[in-house]
């Protein structure tokens, strides 16, 4: 795989992210730490350099679990970990998010910490946090990278207009957003203003939790504790009813139309799709096994025409539970209508 720069640094890392979401043990239900650690093994082996992770998942369990796998090989892995959510208990501002001075610093080495490691490559604004002035959250994180803790500074889940107000304070490095063949609310405004100013772009969510994987059928469901139960990604209700079944039809649709004749399979072809976009670094997927890996790495190599990429893109413009606005403020797990 050949490797991309982070906008304007010298930061380069593998046009495929390995997420750690799925390693939580929490929200996507529960995970065998010893088969994580293989498959961070096996990411490794097969050239991706791009890991990332957050305090937030499994309440610091995932960070562990990366510090673990990376024990000697820290020097093979470029590493992205995040801040500003919290448990909801510890402070009085909206639910979850604080992006305070005091809060950051203590995320930070916490976070180092778990990681086993003394810097990160890149730290995120995890969530904007409506309770914090942009001043604050900004300036700290120049603190932290100027003490060496952390080389790339970056937000993620940030509009244009939060990006312009960051912009007015300090560089934006990288900007983590959800993207993908369900989520394309991104190119309209976010990308282009990211091309502009240099800004590397994260796309999480790049097989649509698992819509994308091919794996489900119209019949699935998921256990209480999956955030995917209540049926709605990130303001999308995509994921549940007659929704989620019209979904996995178009998918199997992808699957038969167009990923089969080429040699595909439909992860293979819509993580393809994600990087194919010029304003995209790295495509970000989760995986919970060696063998998942396997068939992510190999969609980094993957030439999509432009007949392909409309057959595609047409199969998908009659998806089930679009909405066409992004609201850093609002719940992920709520409809952004």
């Amino acid at each position: 795989m050949q490797s991309r720069q982070f906008g304007k640094t010298s930061v380069s890392v593998s046009p495929i992210t390995l997420g750690s979401w799925p390693m939580s043990g929490d929200r996507y239900g529960r995970i065998d730490d010893s088969e994580a650690v293989r498959t961070i093994h096996s990411a490794l082996d097969q050239g991706i350099t791009s890991f990332d992770t957050a305090p937030g998942y499994g309440s610091g369990h995932a960070e562990e679990t990366l510090g673990a796998a990376l024990v000697g090989k820290r020097d093979q892995a470029i590493i992205t970990t995040k801040c500003g959510i919290v448990p909801r208990s510890s402070h009085n501002g909206q639910p979850g998010r604080d992006a305070s001075r005091a809060s950051i610093l203590k995320e930070i080495d916490d976070s180092l910490r778990r990681l086993r490691t003394d810097h990160v490559d890149v730290y995120l604004v995890h969530w904007p946090d409506p309770e914090t002035p942009l001043e604050e959250t900004m300036q700290v994180m120049d603190e932290i990278q100027r003490a060496g803790k952390t080389r790339l500074v970056g937000v993620s889940n940030f509009d244009v207009d939060l990006l312009e107000q960051c912009l007015g304070l300090r560089s934006i490095d990288v900007l983590q957003v959800g993207y993908n063949l369900f989520d394309r609310r991104m190119e309209a405004e976010i990308f282009p203003y990211c091309q502009k100013n240099g800004i590397g772009v994260m796309a999480y969510g790049s097989l649509a939790y698992g819509m994308l994987t091919g794996a489900f059928t119209e019949d699935t469901t998921f256990e209480s504790s999956d955030w995917r139960s209540n049926g709605v990604a990130f303001g999308q209700p995509i994921l549940g009813g007659d929704n989620f079944r019209h979904n996995v039809r178009l998918v199997n649709r992808l699957r038969d139309e167009v990923a089969k004749p080429k040699g595909l399979s439909v992860a293979q072809l819509a993580l393809a799709w994600v990087v194919r976009n010029p304003v995209v670094t790295t495509a970000m997927v989760g995986a919970r096994v060696p063998a998942e890996i396997q068939e992510n790495v190999g969609a980094a190599n993957v030439q999509l025409t432009d007949d392909e990429a409309a057959r595609i893109e047409g199969i998908m413009d009659e998806m089930a539970g679009r909405v066409n606005v992004f609201r850093p403020f609002g719940w992920a797990m709520q409809v952004w209508s």
